[in-house]
Formats: structure tokens, sequence, C-alpha cells
């Protein structure tokens, strides 16, 4: 076994299956989960037909999105409007590469670069590019509303969210993903966490994070650049069949994906919570597995509770809230480093 983990050309595939297999094998799971978890919200029974307890109702959406008649309206930029979708897709799957899941570096993550951050920030800002074509092409005008919001959006949050992770870069020295975990751990457990680092300016940085993250993932409140009471479904209005699939999964491997980067940036990755059994016991994937649900559950929980944002409230919430905060939060950071040394 030793000598196969040791082989490049079987671990690298290795790497990738466990990575983007989980990420795929997630969002059907993911989507079960968040119509069940809001029909317990609402007081409803949710899909409960196929299947026990509808557990095989997203094999079922499945299936009728494969057979689907695929539509193509009239006029619309063809090369551009099928590689729209892949054009979000793609890099969602691409991000969770440098996001260690583990202790053991021979499994995760698939490139252990020392700049594994801004890597994953590059691939994250890809997803719009997706986006804004996929509205352009579909010479729709809710489509073109719907991709320049989102565009608009991502710049708007996009600022405070870097400016909370160059906190994190800031107390761990490192752009590597990994050593933002290792440089967790020791201590008290959790109270070594980044999220508790310098109190309260550790957990304003991870709130404005977790603000920008529902954000950058066009998730209730801000899902405005689909917003079907104003815009039908935005952006993907105009796609159907499959090509719609790809929007849909690229959703919620997103969601997959920034709430393993919260985990990784300010919880500890896999790290567990107290530093003694039985919490030393489970081993550290499950650790990451656990915190990545409780942030899975509050996107949903999120979606259930608060009302869409007014455009104008979003824009003031990013420019004038969030983006000072960041700024003075880095500062003071700075500060204290500096005063430490």
């Amino acid at each position: 076994m030793e000598e196969l983990l040791s082989n490049a050309w079987i671990v690298i595939p290795l790497r990738i299956i466990i990575v983007v297999g989980f990420v795929l094998t997630a969002v059907p799971v993911l989507t079960w989960v968040e119509r069940r978890v809001l029909a317990l919200m609402q007081i409803r029974k949710g899909p409960n037909r196929v299947g026990p307890a509808g557990l095989l109702q997203p094999i079922a959406d499945g299936i009728k999105l494969f057979f689907k008649e695929d539509v193509l309206p009239e006029r619309v930029d063809r090369f551009i409007y099928f590689l729209a979708p892949a054009g979000f897709l793609i890099p969602v799957l691409c991000a969770p590469a440098v996001i260690p899941w583990g202790p053991d570096d021979r499994l995760t993550p698939i490139a252990d670069v020392n700049i594994g951050i801004l890597f994953l920030l590059a691939m994250t800002s890809l997803t719009v590019y997706g986006i804004v074509l996929a509205g352009w092409s579909s010479n729709n005008k809710y489509s073109l509303l719907g991709g320049l919001r989102a565009s608009a959006q991502t710049i708007s949050y996009e600022l405070a969210m870097g400016l909370s992770i160059i906190s994190v870069v800031l107390l761990t020295g490192s752009l590597s993903m990994r050593d933002m975990v290792l440089n967790q751990q020791g201590g008290l457990g959790l109270l070594n966490w980044h999220v508790f680092r310098f109190f309260p300016l550790g957990l304003i940085a991870t709130s404005i994070f977790l603000v920008a993250m529902l954000a950058e993932t066009n998730r209730a409140p801000f899902d405005l650049p689909e917003a079907e009471t104003e815009l039908i479904a935005g952006y993907h209005t105009e796609y159907s069949s499959m090509k719609f699939a790809m929007f849909f999964m690229g959703e919620y491997a997103s969601m997959v994906t920034i709430s393993a980067v919260m985990v990784t940036l300010f919880f500890g990755g896999w790290l567990s919570p107290l530093p003694f059994a039985p919490f030393t016991w489970i081993p550290g994937p499950l650790w990451f597995l656990i915190k990545l649900g409780v942030f899975i559950y509050f996107f949903i929980w999120v979606r259930a509770t608060l009302p869409r944002l007014r455009y104008d409230m979003l824009m003031k919430l990013g420019w004038l809230r969030l983006l000072p905060a960041a700024l003075v939060n880095l500062f003071l950071v700075a500060i204290i480093l500096w005063w430490q040394k």
C-alpha cells in the first residue's frame, strides 16, 4: 500500500477521483437535503414519493433533465451559448484542488501548491464569466440583466472577501492552504483557530467572509442574478435540459467548495475542536466533513429564513459596510502583528 501511494501515476488520479468524485456526488445529496430541510422548516412534507423519504428524487430529477427536450432559442450566439455552462462548472470543480481534507498529504489536496489561496480565488472568480456569457449570448433581456447583476455582485463582495482572507494570510505567513490549517493547531484547540485569534478581529474577518460567501455563490438573500419574481430565472432563463443542469450542479458545487474554504481558513480544517480524547479519536477527514455539513446547513437555513435583498441594499452592504469594515479589521490585525514582533 505504501509503495502504491508513493507512485505519482497512481496517487494523482486517486486524488482527483476523491475530490471531484466527492463534490459531484454531494450535489444530488444536497438537493435532497435542502428540499427536506426547507420542508421541515416550512411545516410541509417535501419530496416523499420517489423512494423511501424521497431519497431517489435526485435520480428522478437527473433522468428528467437528461431526457428533456433541448430547446435552442432563435438568434442566440451559439458558440458562447454552449460554452457558458462549461465555463461556469469547470472552474467550480477545479477550485477544491488545493484544499486539504485531512492530515495525510498523499490523498488530499490534489496539488499542495504554495499559492493555494491565490489559485482558489482565481478559480472562483472565473465562474462569473460563465454567468455573464450565458446572459449575453441568450439574446434575452432578463438573461442579460441577470448576468450584469452577477458581475456587479461578484466585484462588490470579492473585495471584502479578499481582505478577510489577507487577515488569515498575515496570521499564517503563507499562501498555502495546508499551512493555514497547521497554523491553527496546538494550544487549547478551537481557541487557536483563526476565528478566535485577536478576538474579536478574527471573528469579524470570519463574519465578513461568511456574508461574502453567500453573495459569491448567488444564494439567498443574494440571489438577485436569478430573482424569479423580477427576472424569471435570470441568466439561465433560456437554458434547458443538461445545459441547465450544469448551472444547477455548479451552484451546489460552489456551496461545497466555499464551505470547505471557510472551514480551512477559519475553523481549523481537519483539526478536532479539543486536543484530547475522545475528540482526537475521530479521524481528521471526518471532522472536516462535520464542519462542512454545518456550513451547508447554514446555507439552507439562510435561504429558509431571510428574504431577498433589494439590489441597492445589496450594493450598499458590500461597498459601504463590508469593505470599510474589512479594511479597518485588516489594518488592526497588521498593527497587532507588528507590535508583537
